[in-house]
């Protein structure tokens, strides 16, 4: 029963700390949305000033970075639609509650912390702790390798596909939800895919998979990346070879992840008198 009522009290502090944070973020919601925009705005400032043509990668990230001006464009530069009455609104209120989860992100491990730590030996808690912290860190690196590298090619990609003649005009003018989808879609898979250290790195505590057994399949894993990446990203090869690198990346850092947690278990091992 003790557990319970503390698991009720955390629970309480969570949905407290995820309707502030709701609060915070619908009320900002439009400049949020507007710096979500900010890639589109300059792979269209870019596309305008190159025709399309003769842009340079990383000038178009150091654009969406702020690095660097982007050009001026003439008329009314990047715009985004909305087809339906309140579609705006239902937008705005799905990126508060996506802005809300981050938000309060570190009121929500520290109760899920609190909350655990109890029920662990110091050992344990010493082995749960930095996966705690490693998670988010690498879910926001996936994150910001979407907002400053993924986002702007798709975009520019896209504007390239526009056709213009005398007779006919066809021009891309996003909706601000199927953009928002488009971003919240891109943010998660690449969040939830630069996981893979950590995943791999448990499952090695747990004795489940081996470094020996992660390089003799390394072939394997690599094919099973390239279909990840085209399953969850957009149907074009620049967003799909985006994805599959840093994952190839991730997968031999988990190989040295488990590798370390191999020779760390041996050496405690050898000093308890235990045959490796």
């Amino acid at each position: 029963m003790d557990h319970l009522i503390e698991l009720r009290g955390r629970l309480i502090w969570c949905v407290a700390a995820f309707a502030v944070a709701f609060i915070v973020c619908f009320f900002f919601a439009g400049p949020i949305y507007v710096f979500l925009v900010k890639p589109f705005v300059a792979a269209n400032a870019l596309h305008a000033a190159g025709d399309g043509h003769n842009v340079s990668p990383i000038l178009l990230i150091q654009a969406t970075a702020g690095l660097v001006p982007t050009p001026a464009v003439t008329g009314e530069g990047a715009q985004l639609i909305y087809t339906a009455p309140l579609e705006i609104l239902f937008t705005k209120m799905k990126l508060a509650g996506l802005g809300a989860v981050f938000l309060a992100f570190p009121v929500l491990a520290f109760q899920l912390w609190r909350f655990v730590a109890p029920g662990l030996y110091r050992n344990e808690k010493g082995a749960f702790l930095p996966f705690l912290i490693a998670s988010p860190l690498l879910f926001v690196l996936g994150a910001a390798l979407v907002y400053y590298v993924m986002l702007p090619f798709v975009m520019f990609f896209s504007l390239s596909q526009q056709i213009s003649s005398e007779s006919v005009a066809v021009a891309l003018l996003p909706k601000v939800s199927e953009y928002l989808n488009l971003v919240t879609a891109l943010v998660l898979a690449f969040g939830l895919c630069f996981q893979l250290p950590v995943v791999m790195t448990l499952l090695g505590m747990a004795g489940l998979i081996s470094s020996k057994l992660m390089s003799e399949g390394r072939r394997y894993a690599i094919v099973a990346v390239v279909v990840l990446a085209a399953i969850v990203t957009p149907p074009d090869p620049i967003s799909q070879l985006m994805l599959a690198v840093p994952l190839v990346i991730l997968y031999e850092i988990s190989i040295w992840c488990v590798r370390l947690i191999e020779l760390r278990r041996k050496r405690e091992d050898e000093a308890e008198g235990l045959p490796a």
